[in-house]
């Protein structure tokens, strides 16, 4: 998975298409992430316990990796993701569009 918890994503299909979002939690086995203020569905709850509440409580549900492309820091743009070594051996993350290191 190219994208990780902490990045700044645009969400590219789907309902939310064009918002800005940070990423919260990542799924890699389900490919799925969740995004900060994306996808919010509505679930309809009884009250168990004293803590829940009832009635319909609105949440954010996890979105596709593939909805999403990571936001550039540099070039502020929607970019594609590629990997490359540095000379001390680390594996990085970089921006195919203005060759900068993302992590």
């Amino acid at each position: 998975m190219n994208i990780r918890k902490n990045d700044t994503v645009l969400v590219i299909a789907g309902k939310d298409r064009g918002k800005k979002g940070k990423v919260r939690f990542v799924f890699p086995k389900k490919n799925r992430i969740l995004v900060e203020g994306i996808n919010f569905i509505k679930r309809h709850a009884r009250p168990t316990g004293q803590a829940r509440q009832a009635g319909i409580i609105e949440r954010e549900e996890s979105i596709n990796i593939s909805n999403v492309m990571l936001l550039c820091g540099k070039c502020h743009n929607p970019v594609r993701i590629g990997y490359k070594e540095l000379e001390d051996g680390k594996k990085v993350r970089y921006c195919k569009s203005c060759q900068e290191v993302i992590d």
